[in-house]
């Protein structure tokens, strides 16, 4: 699922980019801007995949705003004006939406966006961001030894303490990368912290996590591979 909003300083904008989202089954469209500012901000603690961003704005251009973008955030720019396409795909966005564009060419520009995603190697990626109490918190992969279910919570066990947050096991197993693998019901863990796999535990630096009966020989095929 590609996580994303939009940003554009005219509501009617938004609300076709909101008509033709809702259509397309692997795209999240998590919120929309008609301030450019207000954007940036939501950013800061909701990262997400993609950008919709329009280009003529009044007060900060969506050329200048791309510039400002984590490097990691993916842009599909929309404009009334085909003059921009050029600098658009000179900051290598994904595409770039002629207005009015139909759900046909939307479709196409996310399907690019999936595809380029898909691309990219898992190791790219060396962290997550964990939603708290205290808004997000970037996790590296190398910190976390294991996500723990509590109740309706999810226990990231860290090496400088634990973090909690409300999500299911498996809504965080689809956003880790193949190295986390699943133990128990209740653990994913961490494979390449592992010191020592037993056939009921595995040892992280200290830490026992269980394997139950389930998922034993699964995890016992991993590290007889590696």
């Amino acid at each position: 699922m590609i996580k994303a909003i939009a940003i554009d300083d005219e509501n009617m904008a938004l609300e076709v980019i909101k008509a033709h989202a809702s259509k397309v089954p692997f795209l999240e469209l998590k919120a929309t801007f008609t301030d450019a500012v207000q954007g940036l901000e939501y950013l800061k603690s909701n990262p997400v995949e993609l950008v919709f961003l329009d280009i003529n704005m009044p007060d900060i251009s969506g050329v200048e705003l791309a510039t400002l973008l984590p490097k990691e955030t993916q842009v599909i720019f929309t404009t009334a004006y085909s003059d921009y396409a050029v600098q658009g795909f000179e900051l290598d966005a994904i595409d770039y939406l002629l207005k009015p564009f139909n759900l046909g060419r939307f479709l196409k520009a996310c399907q690019k966006a999936q595809e380029w995603l898909q691309l990219q190697p898992a190791t790219l990626q060396q962290y997550i961001y964990i939603k708290t109490s205290e808004g997000q918190v970037k996790v590296k992969y190398k910190d976390l030894f294991c996500c723990e279910a509590t109740g309706n919570y999810v226990t990231f066990h860290l090496r400088n303490g634990n973090l909690m947050s409300r999500i299911t096991l498996a809504e965080i197993e689809k956003e880790l990368p193949s190295s986390f693998i699943r133990t128990h019901r209740s653990y994913i863990v961490n494979s390449e912290l592992v010191d020592k796999a037993e056939r009921h535990q595995l040892v992280l630096e200290g830490h026992s996590f269980p394997i139950s009966m389930s998922f034993m020989d699964e995890v016992m095929r991993q590290f007889e591979n590696e």
